[in-house]
């Protein structure tokens, strides 16, 4: 037996509880980890509270966490890693527990340290997926709203890596982080478009709304086409006619360069705090009270 955070009725911080759990067996192609870190998502709270139930409904009792990072001890049938290395990953089954199972394993550079490894999977992929999505490119404004978050903070830097002029909205006490990363900082609140016009007198071409905070009809009216603006947050998107970007399975394609951008320095995903799995509920708590300044992280 081994040991893990689950939750068996939505809720609160208080619903997830340490648990006594089988370790998951691989299959073909899978791998499975001593988890050395999970990662601690906006959608794994989301997933908890039961709002994402219509969505993705809840098989109790569930293990939650998207990505983790750790050492292979098992592997399944045509599986592309062997035992002792060091991989990183989206879970398949949950990451907050001292095992889980990755699809498509990813070699951890040795530059990475365990919690930096977890914290890039999904805020990275999402990030580079919806760049993507958008055509962004050299030479052309790009608006992202939640700038200073998970994923916004990896958007800006790839963006502005690509040659793209960034704008971001954040939070009066994020402004200098955002624009450490290479954006112009915009506050959010009341009055943002128009100070997003102050600080982009050619215009904004694209939107990346990572924020979910009710700002779809503005960057529609920003941009001039729906099509130019992309949320992962707002559940509103389709009545604005904005895409609304979920994972395309394909998201592993891209991790092993945002592992190595990450390894050289080129990227950087804050660590804001490390909690013990057994603080898995305080971890939630903190996020959901806005404490965070980067990326949770459990350790087993």
């Amino acid at each position: 037996m081994s040991t893990a955070i689950a939750f068996s009725e939505y809720g609160g911080p208080e619903v997830l509880r340490l648990s006594e759990v089988t370790p998951p067996e691989p299959g073909p192609g899978q791998v499975r980890i001593k988890v050395k870190a999970a990662s601690v998502n906006p959608l794994d709270m989301k997933i908890r509270s039961g709002l994402m139930a219509d969505v993705i409904p809840a098989r109790f009792p569930v293990i939650p966490g998207l990505d983790a990072a750790g050492v292979v001890d098992a592997v399944g049938e045509g599986a592309d890693a062997a035992v002792g290395d060091e991989v990183l990953g989206a879970t398949a089954g949950g990451s907050y527990s001292e095992y889980a199972l990755l699809d498509l394993p990813v070699a951890k550079p040795a530059a990475l340290s365990w919690e930096t490894a977890a914290s890039l999977v999904t805020v990275g992929q999402t990030a580079f997926r919806v760049l993507a999505q958008l055509g962004v490119g050299a030479g052309q404004t790009l608006l992202v709203h939640g700038a200073a978050g998970g994923v916004g903070v990896v958007a800006v830097q790839l963006a502005v890596a690509r040659g793209v002029t960034v704008i971001g909205t954040a939070a009066e006490r994020d402004l200098e982080q955002v624009d450490r990363l290479g954006a112009t900082a915009v506050r959010y609140g009341d009055g943002w478009a128009e100070r997003v016009k102050a600080a982009a007198p050619g215009g904004v071409d694209f939107v990346f709304d990572a924020s979910g905070a009710g700002v779809l009809a503005e960057s529609v009216a920003l941009t001039g086409d729906a099509a130019r603006v992309t949320t992962i947050a707002d559940m509103a998107a389709a009545r604005h006619g904005v895409r609304f970007s979920a994972g395309t399975g394909e998201e592993g394609r891209s991790l092993p360069e945002l592992a190595r951008l990450a390894a050289d320095g080129s990227l950087a995903v804050p660590v804001w705090r490390s909690y013990p799995l057994a603080e898995a509920a305080r971890a939630h708590a903190d996020l959901e009270a806005r404490l965070g300044r980067g990326k949770a992280v459990l350790l087993p």
